[in-house]
Parts: C-alpha cells; sequence; structure tokens
C-alpha cells in the first residue's frame, strides 16, 4: 500500500481584488504518496500554481486543510511553517532567483547553515558532493551573473535539497531553458526521486510531464483526471521510441479531457 506523505481536504482558495472574488482552488481533495515523481498540467489559469503555493506553505488556502505528515500545515504559526519550509521542503522555480552576490556555491550551502540543528562541516559535504553531482564543479566560485541559464536552473535545484527534503517543489521548472538544459534538469530531478525525494512539478510541457509516474490534469480550480504511468527508466533518457510511447499515452489522455 503506498504511503501518504500529503494530502488535502477541501482545499479552496479564494482571491479578493476590488471587491470581485476570485475562486482559484475549489474544494480540492488529493493525496500526495512517498516516492512519487508528480506532475501536474492544466491550462494556464487554471490554479496549479496556486495550488502548489498552498501544498508548500507558501501561500495559506481560504480554507480546507493540508496535511504533511500528519500535521495540518494550514494552522501552524509563521514560525513553524518556516522551519517546515526550511527543513522538510524544497523549492525550484521557472526562474532560479539565485542570491546575486553570492557565488554558485554560496547559494547552495546557505539553506544548509540555516537548518538547526546541522554542523557547519555537513553543511559542507553535503554542498560539496551536490555541486559536484549537479557538474557545478568548474564554475562553484561563480557569481550567477557569470553563469549560464541552465548552471543556474541547476544550482537552484542543488539548493532545493541540500537540507535533504522529503518533497521538492518544481514549478515550471525547465520553463526558460532550451531542449538540452530542460533534459539536465528533469535527470536530476529524475534522480533526486530515485533516491527517495518526492516530486511534484507543475509543467505546460508534456514531455516534462511523463518523466513522473503519476499525472494529474488540474482545470477551473479542481482535478479532472489522472494518468498513471510506469516510473521513468533513465536507461532509456535517450532513446526517442521510448520517449514518445509515453508522449502518446499522455497526449491521448489529455485529448480525452479536451486538453
Amino acid at each position: 500500500m503506498r504511503e501518504t506523505i500529503l494530502s488535502t481536504r477541501k482545499l479552496s482558495k479564494t482571491y479578493v481584488a476590488d471587491g470581485v472574488q476570485a475562486h482559484v482552488l475549489g474544494s480540492v481533495d488529493l493525496e500526495l504518496y512517498r516516492g512519487d515523481f508528480t506532475s501536474i498540467m492544466g491550462p494556464s489559469g487554471s490554479g496549479k500554481s496556486t495550488l502548489l503555493y498552498c501544498l508548500s506553505g507558501m501561500d495559506a488556502p481560504t480554507s480546507g486543510e493540508v496535511i504533511f505528515e500528519g500535521e495540518d500545515i494550514a494552522r501552524l504559526g509563521q514560525g513553524r511553517l518556516s522551519e517546515l519550509r526550511a527543513q522538510r521542503f524544497g523549492f525550484v522555480f521557472q526562474a532560479a532567483n539565485l542570491v546575486s552576490n553570492l557565488t554558485l556555491y554560496e547559494n547552495v550551502a546557505v539553506p544548509g547553515y540555516l537548518k538547526r540543528g546541522r554542523s557547519a562541516s555537513e553543511t559542507k559535504r553535503a554542498t560539496d558532493e551536490l555541486v559536484a553531482r549537479m557538474g557545478l564543479a568548474q564554475v562553484a566560485s561563480h557569481l550567477p551573473s557569470q553563469a549560464s541559464g541552465g548552471q543556474k536552473q541547476r544550482c537552484a535545484v542543488a539548493r532545493a535539497v541540500v537540507n535533504e527534503p522529503a518533497i521538492v517543489f518544481a514549478d515550471e521548472p525547465t520553463g526558460a531553458l532550451n531542449r538540452a538544459n530542460s533534459l539536465e534538469v528533469l535527470d536530476l530531478l529524475g534522480e533526486l526521486n530515485r533516491n527517495g525525494i518526492s516530486i511534484l512539478m507543475v509543467t505546460h510541457d508534456v514531455r516534462s510531464a511523463v518523466r513522473g509516474n503519476r499525472v494529474l490534469y488540474f482545470e477551473d480550480g479542481g482535478i479532472r483526471g489522472e494518468l498513471e504511468l510506469a516510473p521513468w527508466d533513465p536507461a532509456f533518457s535517450g532513446d526517442e521510441a521510448y520517449v514518445r510511447e509515453r508522449e502518446a499515452m499522455a497526449n491521448a489522455w489529455l485529448a480525452s479531457l479536451s486538453w
């Protein structure tokens, strides 16, 4: 039986601007499973990113529950919520959002030094390993302005996992990258997933979405469909027939949902 790592019950989010209400999430019930790589697809404006922000504690729902490892994070105070985000969650966005006056190495290391109960030597070891694994050793001393888009996004992935989170939330992590750099980032996320980190990724790209073993279709503030896939086999990453087969399954499913 699959173990639930995060779930929602009747999760809703309403924004009010100039007296007008916008209902972005409508009573969402969702189960995310430990060790899964879950992709979320759907039209622009459907609420995908809002869902991710509410699940990760970056935004507060209007009503409903967000249960992470038995704790309702929607009811937590800012202190406990900040601690949870720092120690149990990782974040990767479309823009790398690196600190401009820190080197790539320092950008990766900083969250580790801020983690309560972790020694400086442990953080250094973790940073060294990640910088090497992400292929950043040759540019570790560079500032973000001296790095390519792919290098910056790989740095952002390393920063997201330096504290060994239980789950990484990725919002369009390849949206600003070319194909080669996109594949590198997706390969890294897949490797992290195989090493036990759960991944939740919002994407518009079918080829990116099928890296997951589960794809959710989100529309009009709710989940309208779900596709289960076999876990991605990295041995076939360069096999175009393998990739196209997964894409064909996803495209047929999306067509049935009027994508």
